[in-house]
């Protein structure tokens, strides 16, 4: 189980009396965040010396659990105690501005109420040593026993989540990118030296014979569960029962290779008779991550943002047209097969429709509108000298009308803060087509996951004013050359 420290820091000057009285409350916070913020929270030993807080740090560090660290000033801890340890830390942390006591006692402060619960004090003194280092760390101010408080640690716990496993997450690419696109490219050694993604190639062919390998049973045992898990329009069941092939053979051949994302390729099909639809929408919702035409940055991406969702309600996705009716503007996202499932809204139909796209049998898919409610964008672009992750808020809806002829799931959306203004900011700041939708996910998480791998993040937002968005983005590109 995951789990991460919470580092108390202090000071002798207090005497021993404080510090006992430190080292309890440090407990009693730790016990109430540990049910309530998606983490285990452990308990350290309180620091009050430099040596103490390098060696905290340093274990930290060994611990395979530990997906981050929060630190907490009870009373001063002078900063540059912390100066060595803060080096030391690999993990994210997160500066906790608390303080045990919710309300001032009037009429009983005095000094020595004034020396054990300095957590103003502290506080300053310990965000200033990490500004004057430029460490990188999260901010979290309030009660800790406020709701608002604790659901930011627990978006912070989700980033983290996702952060630790990038040194595990690996992406099979079957094929190479579609070509003469441009932004499914990238520089895979930065990729892997800031977020720990690995990306290796695989022939298509090593992927076919996997597939031969499947026998006819095991594929009618999955396409009975498909029956029983879906609506089946349709009596192609040798097209149903080829992508069944297809994903036992990419769960397995994922398995073997530890991987846990893939792309695939409609200009690289040698040997497929059909492009993996059905196929890939399962693996996603069972929590792997997926990107089309080659698109391994996506496919990562995907994977990391159903780690932080814990797999709710998030799925690859492509702007594929709009709606450009006044009043009525929207962006109408699809893609030729392969959306992901858990953001389905109603009946989720099985159907076998030609695809038009790769020279191929007709596939099976899955068909289903999305659902209505607040929803996140987010695309990680290669700029050439950096990457940037572009995160924008939206507000899915139901399609005004039926699309009966549409044979693919379809979300549709209104960015923010207009349709006008969302879709010029996307385009300024250079977001791919292809992106990861979630409902399950806000803007703060993809915040904090950018400064945990230290990349670049831009947000679109109801508070996007254009003007301002450029300014943000010609400051960005002097800050991260």
């Amino acid at each position: 189980m995951s789990n991460v420290w919470f580092i108390t820091g202090s000071q002798h000057l207090y005497g021993d009396e404080a510090l006992k009285q430190v080292a309890e409350d440090s407990e009693i916070i730790a016990a109430y965040l540990n049910d309530r913020v998606g983490a285990k929270v452990v308990c350290t030993p309180v620091v009050t010396t430099a040596a103490e807080i390098t060696a905290v740090m340093r274990q930290a560090n060994a611990d395979e659990e530990c997906i981050g660290v929060i630190t907490w000033m009870h009373t001063f801890s002078p900063s540059k105690m912390w100066i060595d340890g803060l080096k030391t830390i690999a993990k994210p942390v997160l500066h906790f501005s608390t303080q045990f006591n919710e309300a001032l006692p009037y009429s009983e402060i005095d000094m020595d109420f004034m020396n054990l619960n300095q957590s103003a004090h502290g506080d300053r003194e310990h965000s200033h040593i990490f500004a004057f280092m430029r460490k990188s760390r999260k901010e979290v101010v309030g009660h800790w026993k406020d709701e608002e408080a604790i659901n930011e640690i627990k978006t912070w716990v989700s980033a983290a989540k996702a952060f630790a496993n990038g040194s595990a997450l690996r992406v099979c690419r079957f094929g190479d990118n579609m070509r003469d696109v441009a932004v499914t490219e990238g520089n895979k050694i930065t990729v892997q030296e800031k977020l720990g993604w690995s990306v290796d190639y695989y022939g298509i062919g090593d992927l076919v014979e996997e597939i031969n390998a499947v026998t006819n049973a095991e594929a009618d045992k999955l396409v009975a569960e498909y029956k029983n898990t879906y609506t089946v329009v349709t009596d192609d069941i040798d097209a149903i029962r080829e992508q069944a092939k297809y994903e036992i053979a990419l769960e397995r051949f994922l398995s073997k290779t530890d991987a846990t994302a893939f792309t695939t390729n409609f200009q690289d099909l040698y040997g497929l008779k059909q492009l993996p639809g059905l196929s890939a929408q399962r693996l996603m919702a069972k929590g792997y991550g997926f990107g089309a035409e080659g698109d391994w940055k996506t496919a990562a991406l995907t994977r990391a943002m159903k780690i932080m969702s814990e797999n709710t309600a998030t799925a690859f996705m492509e702007d594929y047209t709009y709606n450009l009716v006044k009043g009525e503007e929207a962006i109408l996202g699809a893609h030729m097969l392969e959306v992901c499932p858990t953001i389905a809204d109603g009946e989720i139909t099985l159907d076998v429709q030609p695809l038009g796209i790769g020279d191929r049998e007709p596939p099976a898919r899955l068909i289903f509108g999305s659902k209505a409610g607040e929803a996140i964008v987010v695309s990680l672009v290669d700029l050439g000298n950096r990457l940037r992750l572009i995160c924008a808020e939206v507000e899915c809806i139901s399609t005004p009308e039926p699309m009966p002829k549409l044979p693919v799931a379809s979300a549709m959306w209104k960015p923010y803060p207009d349709f006008k203004n969302g879709v010029k900011a996307w385009l300024l700041a250079g977001g791919a087509h292809h992106s990861v939708l979630s409902y399950a996910l806000t803007k703060e998480h993809i915040i904090d996951f950018a400064r945990m791998a230290g990349i670049e993040c831009v947000v679109i937002d109801k508070d996007t004013k254009i003007s301002d968005f450029e300014l943000k983005l010609m400051l960005g590109d002097a800050a991260w050359k």
